[in-house]
C-alpha cells in the first residue's frame, strides 16, 4: 500500500483569463472552463484546477493571495483508500465524500495544507524521450536527439512548500502516508517521495527562520532534458518571466527550469531525476547556492536570439542592440 503520485492540485488565484493563457502556454489541456474555474490536463491526465479566489467551497488558504489550496494525492485501488481513511480519521480536517464522481478522503496537514487521496485517474502512456550517448553506452545511433517547440508536460512530478516545522510536517506524511525520506537539509528541509522505489521527491518542506508558510513551487515533468529547454524557450517567446533557469540541482541530478507563475509560487520544468530504492541511505546537506544549483542561467535565455537574456560583455550588447 503506497501512494502513487500527484493526481490533482488545485490553486485559488485572482486573474483567470491570464491563467488560462499562462497553463495554455505552459503545454497544458484546457478540459473545462466555467466564469470561476478552469480545469487543465497533463499528458497522463494528472489535472490542474485554477478556481477564482472567492470560489465557494475551497480549502483554506496557508497564506494571502494567490497559492495551492489543495494536492490530491493517487493510491491503486479502493481498499488502500479505505486502509488510509482509517489512518487520518482522528486527524483535522477530515473528510470522506464523494467528489468529482469517486470517493475522496483527506485532512489538514501540520502546515495548513488541504491533502486528499482519491483512487487514481492518472493513464498509463508511452512518450518518445531523447536518448542520451555517453562513453559507456551509446543508444542513439544514426538519430539526431530531439528538438522541441515547446512543451507538453506529462504530470504534476512534486510540490514544495514553506513550512513553520519542517519535522512536524515531515513526520506527518510519513507516519500517515508512508513517505520516505530522501535527503535532507539538517533541521531545515526535508525531500520526501511516496514510495521507497520512486522519483528522487514528490514533495519537498523547506522551513525558513522567519516560520513563513506556503508555495515555493510546483514542478511538472518532461520527457528529457531537451524538452526542458525547448518547453522554456517558448515559454519565453509567449512573454512570461524567468525566475531561474535553465540549470542544474546537485542533490535530485535534475535539470530544470523556473517561471513566476500569476497562480501563486513558481512553476517549474524538470526531467531526468535521480530514481531511488530503499536500498538508498540519506544524505545531509548544508544549504547554499552550489547546493542548490550545479550550474544556473540568471534570469533565464531568450525566447528569440537563444542566449541568455541581459548578458553582459560585446556579444550580449550585440544581441540587444540587433533585437
Amino acid at each position: 500500500m503506497t501512494v502513487i503520485g500527484i493526481d490533482q492540485i488545485t490553486y485559488a488565484a485572482d486573474d483567470l483569463p491570464t491563467c488560462r493563457r499562462f497553463f495554455s502556454d505552459w503545454g497544458l489541456a484546457l478540459k473545462s472552463e466555467t466564469a470561476d474555474e478552469l480545469v487543465f490536463e497533463c499528458l497522463n491526465g494528472c489535472r490542474v484546477v485554477v478556481a477564482a479566489l472567492d470560489k465557494p467551497g475551497l480549502a483554506p488558504a496557508m497564506e494571502e493571495g494567490p497559492t495551492l489550496r489543495e494536492v490530491v494525492w493517487g493510491v491503486e485501488n479502493d481498499d488502500d483508500l479505505s486502509r488510509y481513511a482509517k489512518a487520518i480519521a482522528e486527524d483535522a480536517g477530515f473528510v470522506d465524500a464523494e467528489a468529482e464522481g469517486a470517493r475522496r478522503i483527506g485532512c489538514t496537514d501540520p502546515n495548513g495544507l488541504a491533502v486528499r487521496l482519491q483512487v487514481s485517474r492518472k493513464r498509463s502512456i508511452e512518450v518518445d524521450c531523447g536518448a542520451m550517448n555517453t562513453w559507456n553506452a551509446k543508444p542513439r545511433v544514426n538519430q539526431a536527439a530531439p528538438v522541441y517547440e515547446r512543451a507538453t508536460p506529462i504530470e504534476v512530478g512534486h510540490v514544495v512548500f514553506f513550512v513553520a516545522d519542517v519535522k512536524t510536517t515531515a513526520e506527518f506524511y510519513a507516519q500517515r502516508f508512508g513517505f520516505v525520506g530522501s535527503d535532507s537539509y539538517p533541521n531545515r528541509g526535508a525531500f520526501l517521495r511516496c514510495a521507497p522505489d520512486g522519483g528522487h521527491h514528490d514533495l519537498f518542506l523547506l522551513q525558513l527562520p522567519s516560520g513563513k508558510r506556503g508555495l515555493n513551487h510546483v514542478a511538472f515533468t518532461v520527457r528529457d532534458i531537451h524538452e526542458v529547454f525547448g518547453g522554456g524557450l517558448h515559454f519565453s517567446r509567449c512573454g512570461w518571466e524567468t525566475q531561474l533557469g535553465p540549470g542544474r540541482h546537485p542533490i535530485s541530478s535534475a535539470y530544470f527550469w523556473y517561471f513566476k507563475n500569476p497562480a501563486g509560487g513558481l512553476i517549474e520544468y524538470y526531467a531526468d531525476e535521480d530514481q531511488l530504492t530503499a536500498e538508498w541511505q540519506p544524505r545531509e546537506f548544508e544549504p547554499g547556492p552550489t547546493v542548490f544549483a550545479e550550474w544556473a542561467v540568471d534570469g533565464g535565455l531568450d525566447g528569440e536570439t537563444r542566449r541568455q537574456k541581459n548578458a553582459e560583455g560585446p556579444q550580449g550588447k550585440f544581441i540587444t542592440e540587433k533585437k
